[in-house]
């Protein structure tokens, strides 16, 4: 399977261009638990151009009743990125100085389950702390907001590596 750049700069344009407001192309998950996956998930598909339409362990988006749990679900787009070995986007979890714009953070607020994701559109400096690291993300909508300004109990961070055809 051809392995292609991931585009992160496309990535965090869209997170740029979209923090603020909704695409019509796909359903607004604020009122059915947050928009915040379904926002990281358009923007790593602005980064990628592929989906991945495997029943069940894919990451796609068609419609709000045809597409992948990995599209708005904190869990499953981690496990999807993480565990990856078909096409579309795949990573690995990474310590945050190794963070990179276009890269997903995921927070933890109870230090058990994770359940809001961020996509780095920043970062300043040589050392890389929650006070240097710039996100965008929808649910509660930002952009350039630093990850220290979050109450979090833990956090994750997942390196997109690159795309496969």
């Amino acid at each position: 399977m051809p392995n292609n750049i991931y585009n992160a700069q496309a990535a965090v344009d869209y997170a740029h261009e979209w923090a603020f407001k909704r695409n019509n192309l796909y359903t607004n998950f604020d009122s059915m638990g947050g928009d915040c996956t379904n926002f990281i998930s358009q923007c790593l598909f602005a980064g990628s151009k592929i989906m991945n339409y495997t029943p069940d362990t894919g990451w796609f988006y068609i419609s709000l009743k045809n597409r992948s749990a990995a599209w708005a679900g904190v869990k499953f787009l981690y496990n999807f990125l993480v565990g990856n070995t078909g096409r579309g986007p795949y990573g690995s979890e990474v310590e945050l100085s190794a963070v990179v714009p276009g890269d997903v953070i995921q927070l933890s607020f109870d230090g058990s389950s994770f359940s809001h994701s961020l996509l780095v559109v920043e970062t300043k400096g040589l050392y890389k702390a929650p006070q240097t690291v710039f996100i965008a993300t929808h649910t509660q909508d930002s952009d350039n907001r630093s990850l220290s300004s979050y109450m979090y109990k833990k956090y994750r961070c997942i390196h997109i590596e690159g795309v496969r055809t």
